[in-house]
């Protein structure tokens, strides 16, 4: 019986539990699938800042489909056909990057909700509504219930503005930017700084108060001081830090294995 999937992350919170995302920059299906070997809850495929295509997205969202893997596509900062394009393509959510008032987040939500919560347009005849092989109320309902919108929070004016922005109805969490915070107020990189630890605590308190959840994007913090911010949603890291903690240990090796060589050993020329 073809049947449209839940948002493991949504079951997870139902649950009680503490979903389990990772970044990839690479956007390579192969590494999706990896991860949902391994075990991850979910993938989070940036459109923001990498040049990935549409059809290398979709088919990194169909790999993480193989594993009932969501997945959430931070999109280009646009109109609506760069928000609801990867929800068409099957993804679970979306990430918007720098909201920063509750009329953006509403126009946000209106553009990626269908009626009677938001004014999105309607095709079933992609991935997302298994191409018309559905009845079209289950697609709208499934879409209004199952798929995630996420607001990133990462500037000093939306956090001024994020108590407004978090009673917004018809968007399901945040996500606080502690490296784009910390660069607008002149301390780029410092992501445990107090200012920016209590913008995080702030983003956190926000969401939860209005029954949404909050991400974390890495575990510069100790994690047990995340949850008791608030924070149920974690991202552990992304694919290029990974390799790149794996190539520098890799060498590393090799140059300890050369190190312990006589001397008067010189390479074979």
């Amino acid at each position: 019986m073809t049947k449209l999937r839940t948002s493991r992350i949504k079951r997870l919170l139902q649950e009680g539990k503490y979903p389990s995302v990772i970044k990839t920059n690479l956007t390579d299906p192969r590494v999706t699938e990896l991860a949902g070997v391994c075990g991850f809850d979910g993938m989070w495929l940036c459109n923001e800042h990498v040049p990935t295509d549409w059809t290398t997205l979709e088919h990194t969202i169909r790999a993480a489909r193989l594993h009932d893997m969501d997945t959430l596509v931070r999109v280009s900062k646009g109109g609506y056909s760069d928000y609801v394009r990867p929800l068409e393509a099957g993804a679970t959510g979306i990430i918007v990057p720098h909201v920063e008032s509750a009329g953006e987040a509403e126009q946000i939500v209106s553009w990626t909700r269908f009626y009677p919560i938001g004014k999105r347009p309607l095709d079933g005849g992609c991935t997302d509504g298994l191409y018309c092989a559905i009845p079209q109320d289950e697609y709208l309902e499934n879409s209004n219930t199952e798929k995630l919108v996420v607001l990133q929070i990462e500037s000093p004016e939306g956090l001024a503005q994020v108590e407004k922005i978090a009673a917004v109805p018809g968007f399901d969490g945040f996500l606080f930017g502690p490296g784009d915070f910390s660069h607008r107020i002149g301390k780029a990189g410092q992501l445990t700084a107090p200012e920016v630890t209590a913008a995080r605590q702030r983003v956190a308190k926000a969401a939860r108060a209005n029954g949404k959840f909050a991400m974390t994007s890495g575990l510069f913090a100790p994690f047990e001081q995340f949850v008791a911010e608030g924070i149920n949603v974690f991202n552990l890291g992304s694919d290029v830090g990974g390799l790149r903690e794996y190539f520098m240990a890799r060498l590393a090796t090799l140059g300890g294995h050369v190190a312990t060589l006589p001397k008067n050993t010189s390479p074979y020329v």
